[in-house]
Order: C-alpha cells, then sequence, then structure tokens
C-alpha cells in the first residue's frame, strides 16, 4: 500500500513537470508551444495539459514495470550495457543465432541487450514509442530524419560525436551524398545512413523486354513508342511463345497504388524527358526539377501524353483489359508463367532473374523509347539510387553508456560487419578472401532467405561498403549491374541536381505535414483519374477540370513548398 501511495504521489506532482516539459515543441510533432500570454485560448490549454497527462502516464506505467529501481548500466563484471532496438524483414534469423552479433559484442568489450520487431510490428508500434519517450541506446532501421525532426531532443546529434565514428567519417568523405542525405539545414545529424555499395547505384528502375521474341520474329529493341506499338502488335499476334496458343501479354504493367512507387506504368514519363525518381522522395507524389524548377507532372502535356498512349496500348489488347484491379500475386505469375514458356514481353522490374525466374535468359534491359517529338539525347531514365538509405541508425539523447553506445555505432560501419550484416556472418556465409575481396555461398543463401532463416539483415543493415570491396556471389548486385548498363547513356542526359530533386531535400516537419494533407486528397483524385483514362479515354474532355480540381487541394501550394526546400538544400 505504501509503494502505491508513493506512485500516485510521483503520478500528481509530475502532472506539473510533464506540463511544461513533455510538450516543447521540439519533443513532439505539430506540438503547441506554450506561451505566457494573456488570452491564450482554452483548446491549447486542453491540448498541453492532455499531453502532460499523457507523459506522467507514461511516467507511472515505466515505473509500474521495473519496480521503481532504475534499470542496471553495467554488468556484475564492470561491462557496459547498451540495449539495441533493431527492425528486421521476416526472412531473417534470430540475431541470438548470428555469430557477427556475437563477435560484435565481444569486440565493442560491452552486453548488447537486443530487442527485434519484424517490420511489420514496428510499423504499428513506431508512433506509440516515440510518443512515449523511451527508446533504445541504439536503434537500427527504425527511426529516419522526420522523426528526429519531429522529436528532436530524444536523439543524439551525432554531428558532435564524429571525432568518436572514424568509419562514419570515412564513410561520409568517400560518399559526400550519403552525409547531404541525414544532415539537417542547421548541421545536425540524429540518424546514420547506410551504403551496400557502389553495384546498387543504379535505380533499380527498369524496362526489361523479351529478347528471344525479338529473335524469333526478326525484331529490334524499339527505340520510340511507335516501334514499341508495332513490336507489342507483333508480340500478340505472332505466337513468339511458339505454343501456337495466344497466351501472350504484350505488355504487362502493374495497377496504380495510392502512389507512383516500384516499377509504376509511369516510368514511361523518362521517354518525354521528364526525369523520375520512383525509389522515394517528392517524384512519388508528383514532383520534379526543371534546370533547379520545381513542377509537378501531375498537371503536365507529358502525363497526358503518356496516359493516352497507354490507353491506345490498352484499347488495343496490347495490355491486359484487367491491369487496373489485378492483384500483385497474379501479376508476378504472368511474368514467372510456368517456368518454361514465357508469357509477358515487356514489363518494368528490378532485375531478370527477381522478374522472371527461370526464364531470365530470354530477357534483357531495355533504353526507355522515345516519345514522339522527343529526341534520343533528350530521353533520359528514373535517376533514383538504390545505393542509399537515410534511415539506419539513432542513439537516444538519454543513453546510460554514450561511448559505448559509439563504440558499437563506429563497428557497425566497418568493413568487417558491413559486409557480415548485409550478406551473413563469415564462416556461415561469406568467405574472407583478404584485401577487400569476400565469395558469398549463393545458394546457401537464397535457402535460407526462403525459410527465414538469413542469418544477416541484407538491405535493412546499418553499415557501409567501400568502394574498394569486391563481392563474389552477391547475387542481386550482380543482377542489378547487368541491367543498369542499358541505362548509362539515358541517365546521362540530365543534371542530377538541376533536373532531380535529391534525395536529401527533406522539408521542415511542419511543411511535410502540409504536404501529406494535400497530397492525400490530390492523389485519391490523380489515380482514379488516370486508372480511368487509361482504361476507358475521355482525358481530353475532362483535363481541364480535372487541373484546377488538383490546384485547388493545394497542388499549387506543395509546389512552392517543395521549391523552397530544394532551394535550401541546392543552392
Amino acid at each position: 500500500m505504501a509503494r502505491l501511495t508513493y506512485m500516485l504521489r510521483m503520478l500528481t506532482n509530475s502532472i506539473s513537470r510533464a506540463y511544461h516539459e513533455c510538450v516543447r515543441p521540439a519533443d513532439a510533432a505539430g506540438a503547441l508551444k506554450y506561451h505566457h500570454v494573456k488570452g491564450e485560448t482554452m483548446r491549447k490549454q486542453t491540448v498541453l495539459k492532455a499531453g502532460a497527462v499523457a507523459c506522467a502516464v507514461a511516467l507511472l506505467g515505466s515505473l509500474s514495470a521495473c519496480g521503481g529501481d532504475k534499470e542496471p548500466t553495467t554488468t556484475a563484471d564492470g561491462k557496459p550495457i547498451v540495449s539495441v532496438l533493431i527492425v528486421k524483414r521476416p526472412s531473417t534469423d534470430k540475431i541470438a543465432n548470428m555469430q557477427w552479433a556475437k563477435d560484435l559484442e565481444a569486440d565493442c568489450d560491452c552486453k548488447i541487450e537486443w530487442q527485434e520487431v519484424s517490420e511489420d510490428a514496428w510499423a504499428q508500434q513506431k508512433n506509440a514509442t516515440l510518443a512515449a519517450g523511451k527508446l533504445a541506446d541504439v536503434s537500427l532501421h527504425a527511426f529516419g530524419v522526420p522523426d528526429a525532426a519531429q522529436y528532436p531532443s530524444m536523439f543524439e546529434d551525432l554531428s558532435k560525436d564524429l571525432d568518436k565514428l572514424p568509419n562514419v567519417k570515412a564513410f561520409f568523405k568517400q560518399k559526400p551524398d550519403a552525409k547531404k542525405l541525414i544532415t539537417d539545414p542547421d548541421g545536425h545529424i540524429y540518424a546514420l545512413p547506410s551504403s551496400r555499395g557502389k553495384s546498387y547505384s543504379g535505380s533499380g528502375q527498369n524496362m526489361l523486354i523479351n529478347k528471344a521474341w525479338l529473335d524469333k520474329l526478326g525484331l529490334q529493341v524499339p527505340t520510340t513508342w511507335d516501334e514499341l506499338e508495332n513490336v507489342l502488335k507483333a508480340f500478340k499476334t505472332q505466337d513468339p511463345n511458339g505454343n501456337g496458343q495466344a497466351d501472350e501479354i504484350p505488355m504487362n504493367i502493374k495497377k496504380l497504388d495510392s502512389y507512383f512507387s516500384w516499377y509504376s506504368p509511369m516510368l514511361l514519363l523518362n521517354s518525354t524527358g521528364i526525369v523520375t525518381g520512383f525509389n522515394k522522395g517528392p517524384t512519388v507524389t508528383g514532383y520534379y526539377a526543371d534546370n533547379g524548377v520545381v513542377k509537378s507532372f501531375l498537371t503536365s502535356d507529358e502525363y497526358k501524353q503518356v496516359i493516352k498512349y497507354y490507353h491506345k496500348l490498352i484499347s488495343e489488347g496490347l495490355i491486359p483489359a484487367d491491369w487496373a484491379t489485378k492483384a500483385l500475386d497474379a501479376y508476378d505469375s504472368d511474368q514467372t508463367s510456368d517456368g518454361k514458356t514465357a508469357k509477358t514481353g515487356v514489363s518494368f522490374g528490378w532485375s531478370l532473374d527477381a522478374s522472371f525466374g527461370t526464364l531470365k535468359d530470354q530477357y534483357i534491359a531495355m533504353p526507355v523509347p522515345s516519345a514522339p517529338g522527343v529526341s534520343p539525347d533528350q530521353t533520359v531514365w528514373d535517376g533514383s539510387s538504390s545505393e542509399f538509405d537515410g534511415n539506419k541508425l539513432s542513439i537516444s539523447s538519454h543513453v546510460a553508456n554514450k561511448d559505448a553506445a559509439l563504440k558499437l555505432a563506429n563497428l557497425l560501419y566497418s568493413e568487417k560487419y558491413s559486409v557480415q550484416q548485409f550478406l551473413g556472418s563469415f564462416g556461415q556465409l561469406v568467405t574472407d578472401n583478404g584485401n577487400h575481396q569476400y565469395t558469398v555461398d549463393a545458394e546457401k543463401t537464397s535457402q535460407l532467405m526462403k525459410d527465414n532463416l538469413f542469418p544477416g539483415l541484407s538491405d535493412r543493415f546499418t553499415g557501409w561498403i567501400p568502394d574498394e570491396v569486391s563481392i563474389k556471389g552477391d547475387t542481386n548486385a550482380d543482377d542489378l549491374l547487368e541491367v543498369n548498363k542499358a541505362y548509362d547513356e539515358q541517365r546521362s542526359h540530365f543534371d542530377p541536381v538541376k533536373d532531380y530533386i535529391p534525395d536529401y531535400v527533406n522539408p521542415s516537419p511542419e511543411d511535410n505535414n502540409k504536404l501529406s494533407s494535400n497530397n492525400t486528397q490530390i492523389l485519391n483524385v490523380v489515380m482514379q483519374k488516370t486508372a480511368t483514362w487509361m482504361s476507358k479515354g475521355g482525358i481530353d474532355g475532362e483535363w481541364d477540370a480535372y487541373c484546377k480540381q488538383l490546384d485547388s487541394l493545394g497542388l499549387q501550394e506543395n509546389v512552392k513548398i517543395w521549391q523552397k526546400w530544394y532551394d535550401t538544400y541546392t543552392k
């Protein structure tokens, strides 16, 4: 009873403190500023008090969980304890079974308390974790720049700790864009990025065509939209797979998402000279740069042109009529067919193996064909990069053993641990051949991934693969390098800053909220209209009203916001 009385008294006292401490704008996204101004509205007071109570309740919860006693920060033999939250793919094994994690603990000379969570679970837990304010000492693949911008007092500013992170400093020296990716306009670094190496510098967005079909029909890789249409007609009518059935899908496209995601049909915008960036960033919601000027392609003549071209192909039966409603697994099944007889002529994808499996040898990557009136040297390709990820490592501002946490972070960015995190432990899947040379057991890796027992983190790892590293058997890199070659010329046709909004351009939390709010309404209209126009036509009669509607929903406001932040980061 005495214990309960004490805890209740702590709760009562904490409400006053929490009122002033838990709702500071620096600590919460969109929190109302606390003004000692006569006439403050009741609404603001209510919100502030509600936040205070929430913080106090969270405090009581933490007291109950630990019995009111402080958690130990060292082991019985004096080693520092570092808690590490790691967000993992479902295909990865338990950390306890990963040899590199055991070696990491030994090299750190610390006790690592791992907290593992799947990506799906983390999507549900993340906001609650931030609101509660109780973070692990080190978080991996959990938080990023936007989170830190909303809750800066919860994260260590690592820009002040780089002298204790020599591997990270070397990373930033070799890859300055990686540092830009996570540095805010004031120079703060609240989350570190990762790099899986130069082999992944391509976009991962590729246009793929069945070369075996072309050869059988005596056709060349199409270089214009008219040529592409003619090739697709031949694929439809001349039985290129030789099975005597009219089962060919000349061109297979994914249905539209709630935004312009991976392998979007709108990659054909590059045919018109608009550089897309469909991995991440503003282009996925419709914004791009043209010689330093931010624009939206959603109301552009080029977007209208692409929609009309797709409508023509669909109306001619060259794209399945059910494209707009086809489930992803059915789409993928059309790509791989039965593993023996190909069904698909042209599609967009990551690589030949990832898209077509055992049929991959029939396909090649093709440069995107030019739209009418666009010359080959004006035709471009997606400017995204698959090399960097900004949302990797963060350290709590309340970490008990800061030096140990920094030592652990620095080890993660060493070549030794970066390679093992990415591709598996030495002796299990990877052989260290010396002189930055490594060999991966690709067959065993594939099987372990299928069995959800991969002893590494794959592309969710936290680290840096330097340019001098060579890895034999990294099939993802090999596949990507092969298809990337098709786009070297087209990717040289634009300026990576003037004609592309770099990934390191990050609006403020307030502006991100406004962008998100506007985009939700804008894209609801865009995706519905686009799918209808592609399938049924009618765009000319509705285009002007559509453009006016998007402007009324905040399209031009969003363009101005992106222009402001583009200028902030690039000029």
